[in-house]
């Protein structure tokens, strides 16, 4: 079973779940906001993908909680992606072993309907 991470209102998202559902692949969405993800889950996806491609400065959050000029060590960022889960880069799709974080259409195609 696909999971499908996110937030309702994100437009990743939403792409990411139309995907699915338009090549009928069933899934389960869990909101980061109802839902919060741990710690423990972040570290497994962090096995499976970087640091840097998970944690998104680019966004609000980013900027209003001030955490470019805090410097952050990795484990500080992977703590904060547990105490913040707006700090996820979204959508993040997990199935099997494998981990996809961002909405890339031809990524999902590759990886989901031509493994």
């Amino acid at each position: 079973m696909v999971r499908l991470y996110g937030i309702k209102n994100c437009d990743s998202v939403r792409k990411a779940a139309k995907f699915l559902k338009a090549h009928d692949i069933p899934y389960e969405f869990i909101d980061f906001r109802e839902t919060p993800v741990d710690e423990t889950t972040i570290r497994k996806w962090l096995e499976k993908t970087d640091l840097k491609t998970l944690f998104n400065t680019r966004g609000t959050t980013y900027r209003t909680l001030g955490l470019k000029a805090l410097d952050l060590s990795n484990e500080e960022k992977t703590a904060w992606l547990a105490k913040e889960n707006m700090l996820i880069k979204r959508p993040v799709l997990e199935f099997e072993d494998k981990v996809i974080v961002g909405y890339n259409e031809s990524e999902y195609q590759n990886t989901l309907l031509y493994p």
